[in-house]
């Protein structure tokens, strides 16, 4: 019920986007651990697989080595969808026998797109494409292919929740945005939230590190 996104970029960030029929699907699917890499977890979820494979990333594990690994310790993994990137940009991405509906995956350089129960199996082929044809902050390219999944049909129902998350260097996720309900169009209201969130990114990451030069939030009684 589901397709999303997951890049490393450039600049070493990683980062997911996801959209589904179900609520909340960012709080299940995504996973993010900076310098180590993005895990995507999805189709029937078991959330457990994104602190999994992160700890395996972080052993040094190259990620089809670790997504193997995985998946042959685990009797359930033929009703999972994982994708993973690590912080080289190396991909792997599993799509077991019980994956429902039409799905299907795409792979670039650094980045995997997935889906389940879509509309049509070039959803994620029209993802892949509108990342790499993007530019700038990946939080920008990873919504650049959301709204591209969208358009190319999406889920075969409709979408209710989005989410989106970018790590880089901080030691927290410093672009973690959700909507885990909407009646229409959860990928526009996510849009609006990161035209509201980017200017500030920043800033907030100063104040996390830096508080003795941070700026000022701008609010009555911040004088």
């Amino acid at each position: 019920m589901t397709f999303s996104i997951i890049a490393r970029d450039a600049s070493g960030a990683v980062g997911m986007a996801v959209s589904s029929s179900s609520p909340a699907v960012a709080a299940r699917c995504l996973h993010l651990r900076g310098g180590v890499g993005a895990v995507g977890s999805q189709n029937i979820t078991d959330p457990r697989y994104g602190k999994a494979l992160l700890d395996a990333l972080a052993t040094g594990k190259d990620p089809d080595e670790a997504l193997a690994a995985l998946m042959s310790a685990d009797a359930t993994s033929e009703y999972r969808q994982v994708a993973v990137v690590d912080a080289t940009g190396r991909v792997a991405v599993h799509s077991g026998a019980h994956t429902l509906g039409t799905h299907a995956t795409a792979t670039g350089n650094g980045v995997v797109t997935a889906g389940n129960l879509l509309s049509s199996a070039e959803v994620p082929a029209a993802m892949l494409r509108a990342f790499e044809e993007s530019e700038g902050d990946l939080e920008v390219r990873l919504l650049a292919a959301m709204s591209a999944g969208l358009d190319a049909g999406g889920e075969a129902g409709e979408v209710h929740s989005a989410g989106m998350a970018v790590a880089r260097d901080a030691g927290w996720n410093v672009t973690d945005l959700r909507v885990d309900w909407a009646e229409h169009d959860p990928i526009g209201e996510l849009s609006t939230l990161l035209d509201l969130w980017l200017p500030q990114r920043d800033d907030y990451v100063t104040r996390g590190m830096h508080p003795e030069t941070a700026p000022a939030y701008g609010v009555p009684g911040d004088e």
